[in-house]
C-alpha cells in the first residue's frame, strides 16, 4: 500500500468512537534499517487545526485494526 492511498483518511479509535485526526496531518516514525512504519505521530491541535497545543500522541502500527475506504480504525486504551 502506498502513502497516497491512505493519506487523507480519518483516524478513529474504535474503543471510544473518537476521531483523532487525519492521516496527512501526521508525522511518521520509520525504522531506518527496514523502512517499516513504526508509528503515526498525531499533533494535538485545537481551534480547527490552527493552534497546536500540548504533547503529540504516538499511535503504534500494531494498534491499527483496519484500513478502510474512508478511515483508519485503531484500538487504543486511554
Amino acid at each position: 500500500m502506498r502513502y497516497k492511498e491512505v493519506s487523507g483518511k480519518e483516524i478513529v479509535n474504535i474503543n471510544q468512537g473518537a476521531r483523532l485526526g487525519i492521516l496527512g496531518q501526521t508525522d511518521l516514525e520509520i525504522d531506518e534499517n527496514t523502512g517499516q512504519i513504526l508509528a503515526l505521530i498525531l499533533p494535538n491541535y485545537k481551534w480547527f487545526g490552527l493552534k497546536k497545543e500540548g504533547e503529540e500522541r504516538k499511535i503504534y502500527w500494531n494498534s491499527i485494526r483496519k484500513i478502510g475506504d474512508d478511515m483508519i480504525m485503531i484500538e487504543l486504551d486511554e
